[in-house]
């Protein structure tokens, strides 16, 4: 079959601080690909809509999928699912991802028609099974798959992660992907699935809290074959197990290979196992997310992190003398008022690391959609994109935002001052003779994304596609809340909180 993927648009925190490969999607491609389909993919975030609308002319797809990890893309991609039903009226449409996974019959529903199904759980293993249905007839029995008929069989976990290959043969514009400096960038993963069970946080619960890893061979082999000098490491927490980011460091050092990395981990895990980060930052390993979430035991204990503040800031510490620059995330209460802002920019001005604020979103799969959606002021999906706010506020919400912004500005201009633009310099001046304007533009589109009044005017726009409320749920059995679990996979995957 001719099937056509597409990744939407760019959301609002993507318009300057990142924008990054759609890894699952070319590993669905790859998938499909191997079934013997004909593919071709188009991102949304790099391309514009003309594009897909000649490649949908020109290709005539048998079956469209879209990928929806964020709930923001909802309303774009259902518009787009009917504009290419109207083009090719028997083309086969469905959506898959992880925010579409716990919405999956509602947004069936919305779509009136313009979506076939919704996939659930992870693409890798549906999408073969589901295009033969296609074809062949039955698609309500293919495991993971729902359509207006309801719910098939439970969704399939791959066993082994080390296959298929993600098909980056197939994407347009590589060289606009990118993460803070590191531009162009792209992305790999060595596991996946989280152990933790964080209150705000959907993977593990997408996941049930399994925790695969890639062979190190197929880790290394899939490095080897990235042309790009700069890649993310997409695993909701890196080197959880020290032995198995040995095994990968050995792999690269032996093929000497040579990028510069940027990884995602969490406090206690930096400090359980500093030197397998030491050895990595000798690999070319520069920067590192770290969740910190809080500043202080309360906000820690509210959102179930499981690590003291006093860990986070020795994981501070810790990286600084790696020589391994750190960003810090803090999730933002809706109900902080000035005071709480101004105390949490004296300690974002306070430390080296570069700080970034996302606000705190009740969403499906989380424990908290449970306990907060009824407090929700708005149930429009565009704006559940972690940088509004969709619960009531303390402060009006104009001051809010204001608040917000002008945190978030004095931060940037931290990292901003004549103590570092020289080296904003050299990186600018690196990235532009090789042609990368990424990281140029994410430097002065602060102000121009980032404002007040956008953001409060997003809430006056017309809501055409809400977010449906949840049924009533015991979140005491929080297995309750999984898409996964151990007893539909292939093969069981090794779980549990990690040593």
């Amino acid at each position: 079959m001719r099937l056509l993927l597409v990744h939407p648009s760019a959301l609002m925190y993507s318009e300057i601080f990142l924008r990054l490969e759609p890894l699952g999607l070319e590993r669905v491609a790859g998938a499909a690909r191997a079934a013997g389909h004909e593919v071709r993919v188009v991102d949304l975030q790099v391309l514009g809509v003309n594009r897909l609308r000649d490649e949908v002319r020109s290709f005539r797809p048998e079956a469209l999928g879209v990928s929806l990890n964020y709930l923001a893309n909802i309303p774009e991609a259902i518009a787009l699912a009917a504009r290419v039903k109207r083009e090719v009226p028997g083309c086969f449409v469905f959506f898959g991802g992880h925010s579409v996974s716990f919405v999956a019959e509602e947004v069936i529903d919305q779509a009136a028609g313009a979506v076939d199904a919704v996939v659930r759980g992870e693409g890798e293993t549906a999408v073969g099974p589901l295009l033969e249905a296609v074809r062949d007839g039955g698609v309500e029995g293919v495991p993971g798959v729902v359509t207006a008929a309801g719910r098939g069989p439970a969704p399939l976990m791959l066993h082994s992660i080390d296959a298929p290959l993600p098909a980056r043969d197939l994407m347009r514009n590589r060289r606009r992907y990118f993460i803070g400096e590191l531009d162009p960038c792209a992305s790999v993963e060595f596991t996946r699935g989280c152990p933790w069970d964080c209150s705000f946080c959907s993977a593990w619960t997408f996941y049930g809290r399994s925790y695969r890893k890639a062979s190190p061979e197929a880790a290394a082999e899939d490095l080897a074959r990235i042309r790009e000098p700069n890649v993310f490491i997409v695993d909701d927490v890196a080197f959880i197990r020290p032995e198995h980011g040995n095994a990968i460091a050995d792999e690269v050092e032996r093929r000497g290979i040579r990028k510069r990395y940027y990884l995602e981990t969490r406090a206690d895990v930096l400090l359980r196992h500093p030197e397998v980060f030491e050895r990595w930052a000798r690999l070319g390993l520069r920067y590192m997310f770290l969740g910190m979430e809080a500043i202080d035991a309360e906000g820690l204990d509210l959102y179930r992190k499981r690590v003291s503040p006093d860990e986070n800031l020795k994981a501070l510490e810790t990286a600084r003398r790696l020589g391994i620059q750190v960003a810090i995330n803090l999730i933002v209460d809706p109900a902080w008022d000035e005071e709480r802002f101004r105390v949490v920019r004296e300690f974002a001005l306070a430390v080296p690391e570069i700080v970034h604020f996302t606000v705190m979103t009740p969403y499906p799969g989380t424990e908290i959609w449970h306990t907060e959606s009824r407090r929700l002021t708005t149930r429009d999906y565009r704006l559940f994109d972690i940088q509004h706010a969709v619960v009531p506020t303390t402060l009006p919400l104009e001051r809010f935002y204001e608040e917000l912004v002008r945190t978030q500005a004095v931060i940037n201009r931290k990292h901003l001052g004549l103590r570092t633009a020289f080296g904003a310099a050299r990186v600018l001046g690196r990235n532009l003779l090789h042609g990368q304007t990424n990281f140029a533009r994410m430097l002065w589109k602060f102000n121009q994304v980032y404002n007040p009044r956008r953001q409060l005017a997003d809430h006056a726009r017309a809501v055409r596609y809400e977010l449906p409320l949840p049924q009533r749920l015991d979140v005491g059995d929080r297995r309750r809340l999984y898409v996964h679990t151990r007893d539909a996979t292939k093969g069981a995957p090794t779980g549990g909180l990690p040593d």
